[in-house]
């Protein structure tokens, strides 16, 4: 493999990632979501970690850092295992899979039925599956893996970009652990890259403004951030951040391109009205990136 064809098949690994993210993304955000876990006792930040970690069994607040990453423990703490007395993993991973059907018939309305969708779902099921075999390592993906398939093309849809999207997660933990940065520490950095706003980023983890600022003290310390009022990365800091998502574009290609050029431009296609219309009403920040794509 040449550098050129490696930076090829990395490109094809992020693009097609990104463009089915919304798909499965959307479901953290709905107003069904929330509902749901209403419905089992918890509200909707904890039905959140219940739910994705549901998969792991009855898991300790520990395992549920460990494996999310970037959380505060506190955030954690706050939602595991206390969960699990409201309710059992498998009855949370019904509600979280009955939201993403309700999401999906409401926001898609007839496409759920669509040519498009299902062709679409047979094309990610097809990545999805070539993960199965390369599970070593990757804890989350591991245990959503062994969840059975589901049977409507709009739910096999999101549960292949469910199981791409865990598997790039657990690779690009490897990444962060690798250049030795912690879960506050790689919220920090993805902040001062400009992709995200800090607030946002360091409210929706649970972090306090105090423990960001020592994480951003630190960082400037080991030479990642500029010194100033302003929140970015040095020139070696860019370099080492463009090394984390080097790397896991490199642990995650494999579906794809196993899948291939041409299908993962099919994909990319088929599903990009669908992600496009769930990002406009659940996570408008993705829309702009949606619109400019190409194939």
């Amino acid at each position: 493999m040449t550098p050129d064809t490696l930076g090829d098949d990395l490109a094809l690994a992020r693009q097609t990632w990104r463009t089915l993210e919304p798909y499965h993304g959307a479901s953290y955000f709905s107003p069904e979501a929330a509902s749901q876990y209403a419905e089992l006792g918890v509200d909707a930040r904890a039905g959140y970690f219940a739910s994705r970690s549901a998969p792991l069994g009855a898991a300790p607040a520990e395992l549920v850092m460990a494996t999310f990453y970037n959380f505060s423990p506190q955030l954690v703490r706050r939602a595991i295992p206390a969960a699990w007395e409201a309710a059992t993993p498998q009855q949370f991973a019904a509600a979280r899979l009955a939201a993403v059907d309700a999401m999906l018939r409401r926001i898609l309305g007839t496409d759920v039925s669509s040519p498009a969708l299902a062709r679409a779902a047979e094309l990610a099921r097809t990545a999805a599956e070539v993960t199965l075999g390369h599970s070593h390592g990757r804890p989350l993906f591991a245990a959503h893996a062994s969840l059975p398939w589901p049977t409507e093309p709009h739910l096999v849809l999101w549960h292949a970009q469910t199981l791409l999207r865990e598997f790039r997660g657990d690779g690009h933990l490897a990444a962060l652990l690798s250049a030795g940065l912690s879960g506050l520490e790689s919220l920090v950095t993805h902040a001062a890259t400009g992709d995200m706003d800090a607030a946002v980023l360091r409210d929706s983890r649970g972090w306090t403004p105090e423990q960001w600022e020592e994480a951003v003290r630190g960082l400037r310390k080991r030479g990642w951030l500029t010194d100033g009022p302003d929140l970015a990365l040095t020139e070696d800091g860019a370099r080492r951040r463009a090394e984390i998502e080097h790397t896991t574009d490199r642990l995650s290609a494999l579906p794809y391109t196993t899948l291939g050029p041409a299908a993962c431009a099919e994909l990319r296609s088929l599903a990009r009205p669908f992600s496009l219309a769930l990002a406009k009403e659940l996570v408008p920040w993705a829309v702009d990136r949606l619109s400019q794509e190409s194939d």
